[in-house]
């Protein structure tokens, strides 16, 4: 097969907009857990309810990413990536005027929407403009790191925008950080109309994606480390503010605890590069992650200790995503299957963000706190490493 030649642009600076633009999406979806106080205070809003408002953003991918990679493959990344821009802008803008969870809700499931368009056509459109392999690898961890640095920057502003202005400030503000995102990705590279309609029809590529194996191995490792990664972190502000931790503080406590995730993604990115093999990176992060939730959860140690063992969790962990957007790339059964697997990828790894909040926090309501938490992430990690050999022996020689 033909590889599609990368439009002209400067590799570097065309991967660092991309990664930029998603970092503006990820802002989207970290700027909940913080609010979730606020939320329950003025829209009396349930923990379950909040659990559902931490994945309802992810129900798009989780029904439609397949689909979105499909298109992004056929009629162009780049353009699937501004519509998604709008329609995170609209969600946010509409949920900015909710008077009740049901209105919020609604309006997380049109963000997800956008954000599942605006992310998911990334991996390919990097792929499109880096060609020389180390780079690429290094491209892609650091596109890795665009949920992990968006969330931490919501989380560390998102408290005391909160305190100062009031939740619905936050939303506004992210609808115009949308829509400047949209112009500069629109402004900054190239259109990709000569690229749409290239590649075999929609059933054929289909078929070939869920036909090969290493699709699916990559989107169930996602699945096992997305839900327990946001069902960790995404709670962790109301955890510290049930401990009596201020909430300017919990949102600093909690952006650092998603800021080093950033340094797992970027590192994956670099081992990798430099031979490093994916079942050592990814068993090694499945570990860590285990053990870390179970030190911050089960052990109950000193509150200290506890804090270390959720960033031990948070930042190993990010080894995962760091790993295995590179693994798309290379385990996609065609070029002009790219963005069709990581579309696949996203689905199972948005089904994981949206069952993963709301059975914790089932969980936490059933035994009357969260010390069971290890108990579920422990199952994901386990099952994780099994997947990780499995990886290992699909990769070509």
């Amino acid at each position: 097969m033909t590889a599609i030649p990368p439009p002209e642009s400067h590799p570097v600076r065309a991967a660092a907009l991309v990664v930029a633009v998603g970092v503006t999406c990820a802002l989207h979806i970290g700027k909940l857990p913080v609010a979730i106080p606020a939320l329950q205070t003025g829209l009396g809003v349930s923990l379950v309810q909040a659990g559902f408002l931490l994945s309802l953003v992810q129900l798009a991918g989780m029904a439609l990413g397949l689909f979105v990679g499909l298109a992004a493959d056929r009629i162009g990344p780049r353009r699937i990536m501004l519509v998604g821009l709008v329609a995170l802008a609209l969600g946010s803008a509409w949920g900015a005027t909710a008077g009740s969870p049901a209105d919020l809700l609604a309006s997380r499931a049109l963000e997800g929407l956008g954000f599942l368009l605006a992310v998911l056509p990334a991996p390919g459109l990097i792929r499109r403009h880096v060609a020389e392999p180390r780079l690429l690898a290094k491209a892609l961890g650091w596109w890795g790191a665009y949920m992990p640095l968006g969330t931490a920057l919501a989380l560390l502003f998102g408290a005391p925008v909160i305190e100062w202005l009031g939740w619905r400030a936050v939303w506004l503000g992210l609808t115009a950080c949308s829509l400047l995102a949209l112009v500069a990705l629109w402004r900054g590279l190239p259109s990709d109309a000569a690229l749409a309609g290239q590649g075999a029809p929609l059933g054929p590529r289909l078929r070939r994606t869920l036909g090969a194996p290493g699709p699916w191995l990559v989107a169930v490792a996602f699945f096992l480390y997305s839900g327990q990664w946001l069902a960790v972190v995404g709670f962790l502000p109301t955890i510290l503010a049930q401990a009596g931790v201020s909430g300017v503080l919990a949102g600093l406590l909690s952006a650092a605890a998603a800021a080093v995730n950033m340094g797992g993604n970027i590192g994956a990115g670099r081992w990798i590069a430099r031979g490093g093999r994916p079942r050592v990176v990814m068993g090694f992060a499945y570990i860590a992650m285990g053990l870390g939730a179970l030190l911050a959860f089960g052990l109950r140690g000193a509150p200290v200790v506890q804090y270390l063992a959720v960033l031990a969790f948070s930042g190993l962990g990010g080894l995962i995503p760091g790993t295995l957007f590179g693994l798309a790339v290379r385990l996609a059964p065609g070029e002009d299957t790219i963005s069709t697997t990581v579309g696949w990828m996203q689905q199972l790894s948005a089904l994981g963000q949206f069952v993963g909040p709301p059975f914790v926090a089932w969980v936490a309501t059933q035994v009357g706190g969260w010390q069971l938490t290890w108990v579920v992430t422990g199952a994901a990690s386990l099952l994780g490493l099994w997947v990780a050999h499995r990886i290992q022996r699909t990769l070509p020689a």
